[in-house]
């Protein structure tokens, strides 16, 4: 037995992480390493020079997890939150963003062999399609467990999941449980599968435990020697050893078939992550040190049998003389060693001397039977044609494997080759095929190298003899056995070097030439060629290079077959097998213009545009009467960008189209656009465009003003515009769709919205010059709006607005337009900026900045889909960089403390009149330098279009809006206000500040509520009463009408039969007055307004009425309509009108006869409501008093709920 190894230094040590090492993972390139920490990142390593190539960040918090894809072109990642992210494997770039995968820290991830699935796992199992990284089917929950590790079969259609409280198989392809092991005794924290798939290891607190994948037994007993959790398990490329890493700092080295310990490696600190690498001679693995340590494997760890000596290494280079000088010394220092005559016999059975090998190999036997020494006689006697008797030798030897299956298992394969170079060829081939078959091993790569050896001496044989076919099959066996699958092969089989000398790298090299050329000699040239495809994809690069003479010749005799096979893989899509096939048929001198053209095209497919160009010109060459030589030209040309001379090419393709004798030619033209066409179709596409951009914007390159038919101008002359014709024309079904999109990036454009300084640059300033000029330097404003325009073109915007130079302020018609389509231009804005002034990164907040408190910034937030907010030094607010602020919960809740505006999740907003009273509150505390611009800044968020008259009061223009609002949304919680009345309509107020306080909110009832006092209702009132005006409501002409400054409204009114003024204390100004109407309980209101007192015995002629606005809902009348409002609509939810509760209560389905209805509008009518009290003027029409509080009014009974009525207010 070998001495076990101790190693406490490393070979070499990475440092770079800040933090604990998770997780660690070679590419299969053997070059580079990757791996994860706590401290967030990840890192790419050169394996080579020790070097980080890329330090990989992109995670929030502490990286727990990783793995890297079988073909080392994607890494994944996994973090605490749950989020995981897809990184480039040859670039460590970003593939994805944060993907929120689980709700939980990510434990483990696993790739499926063919890379096209990811399983992550936490508190359940999520599988995600790498392509799409979307969810593929439904997670695997275990019940009352935590997931602790996910490893895919090396087949890929088993998935074993480590659990707090067992280890669970699933079928990949059904989701369903196949098995559970329950065997550890406490969690379950790591898993590894063998190569072949036959065994299961699992790791716990302090144990390995090893699973027969047929039965799910337990194999052995548990793997002992870690003091704590082993955290990390993997198995050697060549899939004999064993790596182990453990919170006791060690990693144990073990061998899989006697689960021994072979070496132990010291760290310093507690183990998270383990792996080989991947050429097989080094451990990785990382730990809380914050390091990669990297260890050499000992010498001949994978050595099966033969124990090490001296002679070894000369046997493995082949030097047996001195192989053999070294045994003899050996002897002659221990004469009594029967190992040393053992060895000696091999020596002398590689040498062909087989007396000399059969005495050692006896001499060994007699100083004392073995396991080396049998096998050395069953050598020797084979050599010698005593098969018979090396038969029997071999049998005794298997008394000496202890029946270990893995020593058998060699045995028997070494007496398969000692048989075949007996001339046993039969006897060998099928010894080998039922060890595969039937004998339980983890390692069945040793039946393919041995079945690969004997297949290639009978594939020469039968090649010498000139049958061909059978020596392509025998060849083709030994490639296809997997025997040269692994890279380590020559490691791993040693031993087989050591007995009989094979140089397995060469007799893989061997096989594959041998292959090509039987193929080649049996006439089928397409499969030699791809037979030599297949051996130079497999094969590394320093057999490449030696073979390369015979590469050449042999591509040189399959000429003829290229273009052929070209064909093929250019339907493939395979463009660079194609290339380097129609190139050989090129380089033979017997190509065609087909042949130019195919390969012009697998060139474009590689976007070899310049290539592919010289070939398209050679088409045009050979036939210059050909359309396809063109249409290449074309594709290149566009390719490389020279879009001019694509596009002249292409006319020059559809004249030969057009001329072309063959009719079937000619009809292909109906495939292409005119350039003409599609011109004409992208200046429609441009128009429709414009037409939601502002009138004036800034080239944010160029710094110059554009109107609109210069920004057509400037399109038109882009490169954007000529690619865009240049492809459009090729793609008549995609064209408007494409037309679309690249118009639209184009003419992208920026808004500011910002706080006016004292000064600003105008329109006058800059006409003519460009913002970015020197001769401006001295325009105050300048600094600002050159900032302004390199972000917008930072954002990908080529042009930007700013309210300051872009309008005209002196042609009043185009003053008014943009004031009226400002609210358009910022909605369809890509990026809307918003310059903080007043705040910097040491001073000042969004919530105490000026630019919260203006009129016109309302709607320049609300309107655009996108903002950014900067401080005064044009860094991002916050230093946020998300893409968007409306959608950075942060500054939203900030915005929300400073204004009181709390929109949905959503940052979409469309113009509309719901929620009137809502929108009228956001304004309400905002100011603006010219006052009727309070109201022509809400133009925009109502959708209201009326002309913009300056040099009127704040209440007119005021009151405009609100009538509009009023008159065409029926909306009547625009009139719930307190404070003083507009000269407009006494039922609007003065000032948009009215709006500041909240609607007035009154108790409702439930439903059952509801319910109990119609119960109640039906005992005491008649029946009839109630029917009958419920009838006279149902069938008054509702419409509320708002028109030159006269509003109509529908309302329930109570006379009023007293006013008395109140002497009790009020605010200065104020007067509080007892107002007593008929069927009304008494009320107080207090107002500004002095009141002519009345009562009963001291009557005057002028009449007062307290109202009820009337809302037809309260009928609860089924609605037959289409529900009209759009998805915009619901954005803001309106507030119910402060005099109607109705719309708050629910409305049962069984409520539909009339009776029923009625009484239950008999008990809303009789809960306290939001009134207006109305004064009579001399004209007839009435005025609205304005209260400084909410009026609520209240009937005595049920039957006086107020006379019907429609009264008109001025």
């Amino acid at each position: 037995m070998s001495q076990l190894i101790l190693s406490t230094t490393p070979l070499r040590i990475f440092e770079g992480h800040e933090m604990t090492v998770k997780a660690v993972a070679v590419f299969p390139d053997k070059r580079r390493m990757v791996t994860a920490s706590k401290d967030k990142t990840l890192r790419l390593w050169n394996l080579e020079t020790g070097v980080v190539l890329k330090k990989m960040e992109g995670h929030a918090r502490e990286v727990l997890a990783l793995a890297v894809s079988r073909d080392g072109q994607i890494i994944v990642s996994g973090d605490i939150t749950g989020e995981i992210i897809s990184w480039h494997g040859n670039t460590g770039e970003t593939l994805t963003q944060p993907i929120k995968a689980h709700s939980n820290v990510i434990t483990s991830l696993d790739f499926s062999p063919d890379g096209t699935v990811l399983a992550t796992s936490s508190r359940v199992t999520k599988f995600w399609c790498t392509k799409t990284w979307q969810m593929q089917g439904e997670p695997i929950k275990i019940a009352g467990a935590y997931v602790n590790w996910v490893r895919y079969s090396p087949s890929g259609e088993l998935l074993a999941i480590a659990t707090t409280k067992d280890i669970q198989i699933y079928n990949t392809s059904t989701r369903e449980r196949i098995a559970s092991l329950e065997g550890h005794s406490k969690y379950n924290f790591s898993l590894t599968w063998t190569l072949d798939g036959r065994r299961l290891l699992s790791g716990d607190s302090y144990t390995i435990r090893e699973w027969d994948t047929l039965t799910w037994q337990q194999v052995g007993h548990p793997w002992e020697g870690h003091a704590d959790n082993i955290n990390a398990i993997a198995i050697h490329p060549a899939g004999t050893l064993v790596a182990s890493a453990s919170y006791d700092n060690h990693v144990r080295l073990w061998r899989l078939e006697d689960q021994r310990t072979i070496a132990i490696f010291q760290h310093s600190s507690p183990l998270r992550s383990v792996t080989f690498s991947a050429d097989g001679k080094h451990i990785l693995s990382g730990g809380e040190d914050n390091k990669i340590s990297e260890w050499a494997l000992p010498k001949n760890a994978n050595s099966k049998i033969l124990t090490i000596t001296r002679a070894r290494d000369a046997c493995i280079t082949g030097d047996l003389s001195t192989a053999e000088e070294l045994l003899t010394q050996d002897i002659h220092t221990d004469a009594n060693d029967y190992t040393l005559y053992a060895h000696r016999s091999f020596i002398m059975a590689r040498k062909h001397d087989w007396d000399h090998a059969l005495e050692d190999a006896i001499k060994s036997i007699s100083i004392q039977p073995s396991l080396t020494g049998f096998i050395s006689k069953g050598i020797a006697l084979c050599g010698q044609g005593h098969v018979r008797e090396a038969r029997a030798v071999f049998d005794v030897a298997s008394m000496f494997t202890n029946r270990a299956s893995e020593t058998n298992h060699v045995l028997l394969l070494i007496k398969a080759i000692a048989l075949f170079s007996a001339d046993k060829h039969n006897e060998a081939i099928f010894l080998v095929k039922e060890l595969a078959a039937v004998c339980p091993t983890p390692d069945p790569l040793g039946c393919h190298v041995v079945e690969a050896y004997i297949r290639v001496q009978l594939g020469n044989h039968a090649f010498d003899s000139a049958r061909h076919d059978e020596a392509a099959d025998h060849f083709t066996v030994a490639v296809n056995s997997g025997a040269f699958s692994s890279k380590y092969i020559h490691e791993i089989y040693e031993d087989l070097t050591v007995l009989f000398g094979w140089d397995i790298e060469t007799l893989c090299l061997t096989a594959h030439q041998k292959r090509c050329q039987a193929f080649l000699s049996a006439g089928k040239p397409d499969q030699a060629l791809e037979a030599h495809k297949f051996m130079m994809d497999a094969v590394d690069e320093s057999a490449k290079v030696n073979c390369l003479d015979w590469s050449n010749a042999f591509k040189q005799e399959c000429s003829a077959f290229c273009a052929a096979n070209g064909d093929v893989a250019l339907a493939a899509s395979d463009y660079d097998r194609a290339i380097d096939l129609y190139s050989a048929a090129i380089n033979s001198n017997s190509a065609s213009d087909a042949v130019f053209g195919n390969r012009s095209k697998a060139k474009l497919g590689k976007m070899l545009w310049t290539e592919a160009l010289l070939d398209a010109q050679k088409v045009i060459e050979l036939n210059s009467l050909s359309y396809l030589g063109y249409n290449l030209k074309h594709a290149a040309l566009h390719g490389a960008r020279r879009y001019d001379e694509a596009i002249q090419t292409f006319q020059t393709m559809l004249s030969r189209l057009d001329k072309s004798p063959d009719i079937q030619i000619r009809k292909l033209r109906q495939q292409y656009r005119k350039p003409s066409e599609v011109e004409r179709d992208i200046q429609q596409v441009i128009d429709a465009q414009l037409g939601h951009a502002p009138l004036r914007v800034l080239n944010t390159t160029t710094g110059l003003l554009y109107n609109r038919a210069a920004q057509k101008r400037a399109f038109k002359m882009s490169i954007e515009y000529k690619e865009l014709v240049s492809s459009t024309i090729m793609h008549p079904n995609l064209h408007m769709k494409r037309i679309k999109e690249v118009a639209m990036t184009y003419l992208r454009y920026a808004m500011l919205s910002h706080r006016w300084e004292e000064t600003e640059p105008e329109l006058q300033d800059i006409q003519g010059k460009g913002v970015y000029d020197s001769e401006l330097d001295m325009v105050s404003g300048m600094p600002k709006l050159r900032s302004f325009c390199k972000a917008a073109r930072d954002a990908g915007c080529n042009w930007a607005w700013s309210d300051t130079c872009c309008i005209n302020k002196r042609d009043s018609v185009e003053f008014e337009e943009s004031v009226i389509s400002m609210f358009h231009w910022y909605h369809h804005s890509a990026i809307t900026i918003v310059y903080l002034s007043d705040v910097s990164s040491k001073s000042g907040t969004l919530a105490t900045s000026d630019w919260t408190t203006r009129g016109w910034t309302l709607q320049e937030f609300i309107a655009p889909k996108v903002i950014l907010f900067y401080q005064n030094n044009w860094t991002l607010y916050l230093g946020d960089h998300t893409p968007n602020h409306k959608k950075s919960f942060a500054i939203m809740q900030e915005f929300k403390v400073a204004t009181g505006i709390d929109l949905p999740a959503s940052p979409a907003f469309r113009p509309s009149m719901s929620g009137a009273r809502e929108k009228l509150r956001w304004a309400s505390t905002r100011i603006t330098t010219r006052q009727e611009d309070i109201a022509y800044s809400l133009f925009g968020i109502f959708g209201v279009h009326l002309p913009v008259h300056y040099g009127v009061k704040q209440d007119t223009a005021l009151g405009r809006l609100l009538q509009e609002i009023v008159a065409r949304s029926g909306d009547i919680t625009c009139l719930d206000w307190v404070g003083r009345p507009s000269d407009f309509n006494s039922c609007l107020p003065a000032s948009i500040t009215s709006y500041e306080a909240p609607p007035c909110k009154l108790p409702l009832l439930s439903d059952d509520q509801i319910q109990s006092s119609v119960s109640s209702l039906r005992k005491t009132v008649a029946v009839n009463f109630a029917s009958n005006f419920y009838t006279k409501l149902r069938d008054m002409p509702s419409t509320l009408r708002f028109a030159t400054q006269r509003l109509h409204l529908p309302c329930l009114a109570f006379n009023v039969r007293e006013v008395r003024r109140v002497r009790r204390q009020a605010p200065e100004g104020l007067f509080t007055y007892r107002v007593k109407a008929d069927g009304l309980h008494d009320l107080d209101i207090t107002t500004e307004e002095t009141l002519v007192q009345f009562w009963p015995v001291r009557p005057i002629e002028q009449k007062f009425v307290l109202v009820r606005p009337w809302e037809r809902s309260l009928l609860e009348l089924p609605d037959f309509g289409h529900d009209t409002k759009s998805e915009e609509d619901y954005v803001i939810s309106p507030s119910s009108p402060s005099d109607d509760r109705s719309s708050d209560y629910p409305v049962k389905q069984e409520v539909v006869d009339l009776e029923s209805r009625a009484l239950r509008l008999l008990v809303r009518l009789g809960q306290p409501f939001s009134a207006f009290l109305l004064a009579q003027q001399r004209s007839g029409e009435y005025k609205r008093i304005a209260s400084d509080n909410d009026i609520i009014g209240q009937i005595k009974n049920v039957v006086s709920v107020g006379d019907i009525r429609t009264i008109e207010i001025s």
